[in-house]
C-alpha cells in the first residue's frame, strides 16, 4: 500500500477548515507556497504557509509539480459543489482522500492496520505502532516527531471534552463533526486520555460517498467480496470505520438507487457486482445535485 512512510511536515498545526479553500484559491492563482508575499497572501504564518502547503498534498487537493487535482476543482472550483465546506459529506469525502493518498502515513495505518488490532487506544499503544512500522518498513524512528504526528492526528478528529481559553483553536479541527475518532473517559497508570474508533452504521454517511470510494479502488474488479469491502486495504469499511450492518444497509441503498449494481449470496460467499460502473463523479453530482 505505502512505499515508504512519512510523517511531520505540518509544522504541528492541525488542518483549519478554511485553510484548504485558501490553499485552492491559492494555487489557482498561480502563486507559490516558496514566495516571501505567501505569508501576505494568505494572511497567515510563515509556519502555517507550510503548513496550509502540507494539507493541500495530503488531503489529494494538490498533485506533482503543484497541479490543482480533479476533487480539488469539484470541491472548490469556480462551479465547486461544497467550497466553503458546508455539507457533511464533503468532510467525509475529505477523510478519504487523507486516508487514501498516504501522503501522511498516520492516517493511512491508523485505519487500515492500527485500528484492527485496538479499538480503544492511547497516545503510547499508538506511539508503539508506529515505532514497529517504521521498522517494517526501514524508515527512521523520531519519537518526538511522531508523538506530534498523533497530537496532530487527534486535533484534525477529535472533539475536546475541556473547554478552555483557546476554544476556537480547540474546535478548529477539519474532521471534527464526522465523529469517527472519540475521546473515552478511561483513566489508568500510565495514560490519562484514551480514544476510540468504532466500527458503526454511520447514519451520517451517504451511501453515495461510499460508493465513491468503491469506484475509486483501482484494484477491484467488476465483483467485490463483502469481506473485501469490508476489511481490505483502501476499503469503505476500514477508512468509514464501518459495521458489517452499517455496510450492508449502505449496499441496499446503493443497488436500489443503481440498477447496474447487484448484491448477491450463494454458498455464504456476499458479493457486489457491477454490470457496468457508473461514472464516479457523476455519482457525486448527483447526490449533490439534491
Amino acid at each position: 500500500m505505502m512505499a515508504k512512510l512519512t510523517f511531520s511536515g505540518h509544522e504541528s498545526f492541525h488542518c483549519r477548515s478554511l485553510w484548504l479553500k485558501k490553499g485552492y484559491d491559492f494555487i489557482a492563482q498561480e502563486r507559490n507556497f516558496n514566495s516571501p508575499d505567501s505569508v501576505v497572501d494568505l494572511g497567515v504564518g510563515k509556519n502555517m504557509v507550510s503548513s496550509i502547503n502540507f494539507w493541500m498534498k495530503s488531503f489529494g487537493l494538490v498533485k506533482k509539480e503543484n497541479k490543482i487535482s480533479d476533487f480539488a476543482n469539484f470541491i472548490f472550483g469556480k462551479n465547486g459543489v461544497d467550497p466553503y465546506l458546508e455539507n457533511p459529506a464533503t468532510l467525509w469525502l475529505l477523510h478519504y482522500h487523507l486516508v487514501t493518498e498516504s501522503y501522511a502515513s498516520i492516517y493511512s495505518l491508523v485505519f487500515n492496520d492500527f485500528r484492527k488490532k485496538r479499538i480503544e487506544f492511547n497516545k503510547i499503544q499508538l506511539l508503539n505502532f508506529l515505532k514497529h512500522k517504521c521498522e517494517e518498513f526501514s524508515t527512521l524512528f523520531n519519537e518526538n516527531t511522531v508523538n506530534r504526528d498523533i497530537t496532530v492526528f487527534l486535533r484534525n478528529y477529535v472533539r475536546p471534552t475541556n473547554v478552555n481559553k483557546n476554544i476556537e483553536d480547540q474546535f478548529s479541527g477539519l474532521l471534527i463533526d464526522i465523529d469517527i475518532v472519540t475521546a473515552l473517559k478511561k483513566y489508568d497508570e500510565e495514560e490519562s486520555s484514551w480514544y476510540k474508533i468504532e466500527n458503526k452504521e454511520r447514519q451520517d454517511l451517504p451511501a453515495e460517498i461510499v460508493l465513491f470510494g468503491i469506484l475509486c479502488n483501482d484494484k477491484y474488479e467488476d465483483s467485490i467480496t463483502f469481506d473485501e469491502l469490508l476489511f481490505g486495504g483502501n476499503s469503505i469499511g476500514n477508512i468509514f470505520a464501518l459495521s458489517p450492518k452499517g455496510l450492508l444497509w449502505k449496499i441496499e441503498i446503493i443497488t436500489k438507487k443503481y440498477k447496474s449494481i447487484t448484491f448477491t449470496e450463494d454458498a455464504g460467499i456476499r458479493v457486489l457486482q457491477f454490470k457496468s460502473k457508473p461514472n464516479k463523479w457523476d455519482v457525486l453530482k448527483h447526490y449533490y445535485a439534491k
